[in-house]
């Protein structure tokens, strides 16, 4: 069952709202005390996470759906610490990655227990049931919330992803997109400066992504490359901006990715703009987007 995305966070009681995990979603079945974990497309991925795949009930039949997580270097659960690893099918190799970025399941839903299908069940019972089995440590059962504003307010203090609000008395729909579950994921404006530039494919002139970065008391720190946003307007009020601001190398302090610096043009740290970002405390921009020039603050004011 899959969310909807909201327009506005409902405030009635028939709704209960809970974290919005950036992770793998996971489906996970317990039958005869073997754990068989399936991705949204169901291919079979229990290889790929050794520390989840034995069942903190043992061999009690269970089918329950949820978000594999780890948390970044900030402690935030963030999808791209998990990217070496979701696409691991050898047990050695996985078994290491387990070591040194460990995950957690985030388990909402409870789908069968014991033999009984619980899916056509409303969705307070089910979750009543599942907080009800005791998981704990590498299975976890995140908290729900009355309180939908609050939670929004405080994910988005917190830099986490965002909410999901549920209906109550709503069930279990396999593979649907439901209206009963509905996300509501943060956007965050920030401002960066800009460290370099990258024309449009086949031409050397026209603008068309800028390499972004954190100051910070190590120097800049590369965020990453934005594109989206830039149209032709103000891909050539850019250009005209970066025209006499070149460099020969790199102005961050730190390496950025190969794929990054193909074609790049180096710049003086000294452009400020405004990228509007999903989520924020990430090592890297999430779905970034160009929102435009801040004339009235320099690199020095971020820091």
């Amino acid at each position: 069952m899959l969310a909807t995305r909201g327009t506005h966070v409902p405030s009635s009681d028939a709704w209960t709202h809970e974290v919005k995990w950036d992770g793998v979603r996971a489906l996970t079945e317990v039958r005869d005390g073997v754990v068989r974990m399936t991705s949204r497309n169901e291919n079979a991925i229990t290889i790929a996470w050794p520390e989840l795949a034995t069942s903190p009930l043992g061999d009690r039949d269970l089918l329950v759906d949820g978000e594999v997580i780890a948390l970044n270097e900030r402690g935030l659960p963030d999808f791209r610490t998990l990217q070496e690893r979701m696409h691991v099918r050898k047990a050695t190799t996985a078994a290491r990655l387990a070591e040194a970025v460990p995950a957690i399941y985030m388990v909402f839903d409870l789908l069968r227990l014991d033999g009984r299908d619980l899916t056509g069940r409303p969705q307070e019972e089910r979750r009543d049931a599942l907080a009800g089995l005791g998981l704990d440590g590498s299975w976890q059962v995140p908290a729900p919330y009355d309180d939908g504003a609050m939670l929004f307010d405080a994910t988005l203090q917190q830099g986490l992803e965002g909410i999901v609000s549920k209906r109550r008395a709503s069930p279990y729909r396999p593979g649907e997109r439901s209206p009963h579950w509905l996300k509501f994921a943060h956007r965050h404006r920030v401002s960066y400066v800009v460290g370099g530039w990258r024309p449009q494919e086949g031409t050397t002139d026209r603008l068309a992504a800028l390499l972004v970065g954190e100051p910070t008391p190590d120097g800049l720190l590369y965020r990453g490359r934005v594109g989206s946003g830039i149209g032709a307007r103000q891909g050539a009020v850019l250009a005209e901006l970066v025209a006499t601001i070149g460099r020969a190398d790199s102005p961050f302090a730190d390496e950025v990715p190969r794929v990054d610096t193909q074609g790049t043009r180096w710049l003086e740290p000294v452009l400020v703009v405004d990228i509007d970002t999903h989520g924020r405390g990430y090592e890297r921009l999430r779905q970034p987007s160009y929102q435009g020039i801040r004339t009235d603050l320099s690199p020095e004011d971020l820091t």
